[in-house]
């Protein structure tokens, strides 16, 4: 593989994340190993991972804040791992950031399956010659994969999965997508980490958007069809097309 993709293991652990990084190393990943949420926020900011496996239980702050605390700056695909785990401990994580959630122990094969799963949800969008996406007061930079506010030019933080979904919606305004429609876009429903998958996913990405689901003014709920995106998008190839300082500085 000439064009290897970066994996973060993040495991405190030290017998498990050896492990773990030889399995991936023997099939074709640069892997960079990480045993705190402070190790992986420094080697997240400096080395620039594809893909980040972190196990929930960490010293210090757990893999959940872990989890947000990275995801405030980079949006790259995030598996957590974690033993005896319940549905609620998958939806904090999931809204936490995390990109799915597998529990221990897990066999090498889904582990596998699971991360090429992530890099082509991550590397499936429409293409596009326009760089930029803007609708209401939001702008998506598709080369950083970056959400930001134009008012403010702040950055809104947004886990991959919510990134891909954003882009299912913009790619196709006004038109209605159906759950099943979502979940071809998004690979299959495979691609989604538990039943309740989309709907977590839908609400996470209204959230991030600041979007009420009474009184959508981006996602609308079309009951017995799925949903629609109403907001006016329009794209743009240059950054002067669109206005503002603070944008330039963000």
């Amino acid at each position: 593989m000439c064009d290897k993709k970066t994996i973060l293991v993040v495991d405190a652990d030290h017998e498990h994340n050896r492990a773990l990084q030889l399995m991936l190393e023997n099939n074709g990943y640069r892997v960079l190993s990480a045993h705190s949420g402070q190790q992986m926020q420094e080697l997240s900011r400096h080395s620039a991972p594809d893909l980040i496996i972190l196990d929930v239980m960490l010293p210090g702050e757990d893999g959940f804040q872990a989890c947000r605390d990275v995801r405030s700056f980079l949006s790259v695909p995030i598996i957590l791992l974690a033993a005896d785990s319940d549905e609620m401990d998958k939806v904090m994580g999931l809204d936490a950031g995390a990109d799915d959630y597998l529990d221990k122990p897990y066999g090498k094969r889904e582990l596998l399956a699971r991360i090429r799963a992530q890099f082509r949800r991550s590397s499936r969008q429409t293409p596009t010659n326009q760089r930029y996406y803007l609708f209401l007061d939001w702008l998506v930079d598709t080369q950083m994969r970056r959400l930001q506010k134009i008012s403010s030019g702040e950055s809104e933080p947004i886990s991959s999965n919510e990134y891909t979904l954003l882009r299912i919606f913009i790619d196709n305004p006004s038109r209605v997508l159906s759950r099943d429609d979502i979940s071809d876009y998004m690979r299959g429903r495979q691609a989604l980490p538990t039943e309740r998958g989309l709907d977590v996913l839908m609400s996470r990405l209204r959230q991030r958007l600041g979007d009420c689901a009474k009184n959508p003014r981006l996602i609308k709920t079309i009951r017995g069809s799925g949903y629609v995106f109403v907001a006016e998008v329009s794209q743009h190839n240059e950054l002067d097309e669109i206005i503002t300082p603070q944008l330039k500085a963000g």
